[in-house]
C-alpha cells in the first residue's frame, strides 16, 4: 500500500469528483471528472489493484525477514536500524491491509442485511 504512488493530479481528481457528487441531486448518476478539465482516467479493476496490493505487502515482509536473517547470520552490509525499519514497515502494511479487510467484511455485512 504505498501512498507515494497517488500523485497531487489524482488527489485532485477525487476532489473533484467529490464535488461534482455533492451538487448533483440524489439519485444523478456522477461522471467521473478528470483534473482541469482532462478526460477521466483509466477504471481500475479492483482485484487487480487488491492484489497488486497484497503482492507488495508480501514482498515487503519477505525483505524485512530476509534483512533480518542475513543481519543475525553476521552480514555487515545490513545495519539494526535498516533491519527495523523494514520491520516497521511491513508491519505498517500488514496493519493497514488488515484495516481494508475489516472494512470489506463490514461493508459486505451492511449489503447482507439490507432489507430488499
Amino acid at each position: 500500500m504505498d501512498v507515494a504512488s497517488i500523485g497531487a493530479d489524482r488527489i485532485q481528481a477525487m476532489m473533484a469528483q467529490l464535488k461534482a457528487a455533492a451538487t448533483k441531486p440524489a439519485g444523478a448518476p456522477v461522471a467521473p471528472v478528470g483534473a482541469g478539465g482532462e478526460a477521466p482516467a483509466a477504471k481500475v479493476n479492483f482485484a487487480d489493484a487488491l492484489k497488486s496490493s497484497l503482492d507488495q505487502v508480501s514482498a515487503t515482509q519477505t525483505r524485512a525477514s530476509e534483512m533480518g536473517k542475513a543481519f543475525s547470520m553476521g552480514d555487515d552490509s545490513v545495519s539494526l536500524s535498516d533491519v527495523m525499519i523494514a520491520m516497521q514497515k511491513s508491519s505498517i502494511n500488514f496493519q493497514a491491509t488488515v484495516q481494508v479487510r475489516n472494512k470489506l467484511v463490514s461493508a459486505y455485512h451492511e449489503i447482507m442485511n439490507m432489507q430488499v
